[in-house]
């Protein structure tokens, strides 16, 4: 079975699907891998690593796309729409497709697709189970996230995040507040103690709480029954609007004393929560900074501009989004050993087997035989 890894085409996607050491693993699984030429270029993995993997290096994109059974991507397809080259176009008819495919925000990709006959798999909807941990790639860019986010804020702070003893006096520690404490704000809390700042972390999640605190941050609770605020997968569930407002409140509560603050409140399938209104950001001392990693699905912040910094009252905001892009060799290194888990688990014996039985296979397969077929995307 022919499998491809294409160079990304999107712009500010510097990540590559398959790193040379798991490329080895898989041909040494029987499957035969074409790299386009360049692909793992901006990641710092030349075409002679993959040659020495006993991968193929192929010149041309479209023959990637075309020409493989399977093709493993990190960002979605471009369309036509998007101007830079229409990748659903390109991909075999009846082939099949593992990527983020952004299912949620992406009907008319997935309607193309579908077109196309292409059994198409999204690496954001590997379900919560105890099988499929090491094939979460939605958590391996969380964690790259939250880490980047922190010391984007650091950077953009005019101030030290430790505190400091000199013969100038003490300098006190930079106060940090992390909205969400999934894994993305975990990690966060976990780079920012680490830099030395005193870290805050909210989360309507009474469960999070215990792992806030074991990582030496000071865990803001808001009164809410578990079944009301997490699903059956761990995710956070979208509150009653009596319950956001006392949350919005509470969250405005720690910010007259806060300096950084990192948001990373998501919904899977919904626009993001807003945590921080304008009159809020106004609380936020001069010089405060704020970075919004739910920008992409309209942000937690209300004047969050997306791909942008711009100063607000203030208070600069960074709405950077795909941070794991601005770290793209461990970010590559952590999808790559992601996808070729879950490429094993549906190639047990060199081809692709598409049980919907199964579970893991069940909840990533979005498009099949022409039709959208998860059961969230159906309308």
């Amino acid at each position: 079975m022919k499998v491809g890894i294409p160079k990304e085409i999107l712009p500010g996607e510097t990540r590559v699907a398959l790193i040379p050491e798991t490329a080895k693993r898989l041909v040494a699984k029987g499957l035969e891998i074409q790299v386009e030429t360049g692909a793992g270029a901006a990641a710092g993995f030349d075409d002679a690593a993959y040659t020495e993997a006993g991968a193929s290096i192929v010149g041309d994109h479209a023959a990637v796309l075309g020409g493989s059974d399977l093709v493993l991507k990190i960002a979605r397809p471009a369309m036509a729409a998007d101007g830079v080259g229409d990748e659903v176009a390109m991909l075999r008819e009846g082939g099949a497709l593992i990527t983020f495919l952004q299912p949620f925000s992406q009907k008319e990709l997935l309607q193309q697709l579908a077109a196309r006959r292409v059994t198409a798999m999204s690496m954001e909807l590997i379900p919560r189970i105890t099988r499929a941990q090491n094939m979460d790639a939605l958590s391996s860019m969380a964690t790259v996230a939250g880490y980047k986010a922190v010391l984007l804020a650091a950077n953009a702070f005019h101030r030290f995040f430790p505190m400091f003893m000199t013969a100038a006096g003490t300098i006190a520690p930079a106060r940090a507040l992390i909205l969400g404490a999934g894994v993305a704000g975990l990690q966060a809390i976990a780079t920012a103690r680490r830099l030395g700042a005193v870290v805050e972390a909210f989360d309507t999640r009474p469960a999070a709480g215990e792992q806030v605190l074991s990582l030496g941050a000071k865990f803001i609770a808001l009164d809410v029954d578990h079944a009301d605020a997490e699903d059956a997968g761990g995710y956070a569930k979208e509150l009653s609007a009596d319950k956001h407002q006392q949350e919005l409140e509470l969250i405005a509560s720690r910010l007259p004393r806060t300096d950084i603050v990192i948001t990373t409140a998501q919904i899977p399938g919904r626009p993001a929560p807003v945590l921080i209104t304008e009159d809020m950001l106004k609380q936020l001392k001069p010089g405060s900074i704020v970075v919004d990693l739910a920008v992409e699905s309209g942000g937690n912040c209300a004047l969050s501009e997306l791909n942008k910094v711009v100063v607000k009252h203030g208070v600069t905001l960074i709405g950077q989004a795909n941070l794991p892009a601005l770290m793209p060799t461990h970010a590559s290194q952590m999808y790559s050993k992601n996808i070729a888990n879950l490429v094993q688990h549906l190639t047990p014996e060199g081809a692709l087997q598409i049980n919907m039985e199964d579970p893991i296979t069940s909840g990533v397969v979005v498009t099949q035989d022409g039709k959208i077929v998860h059961p969230a995307l159906q309308s």
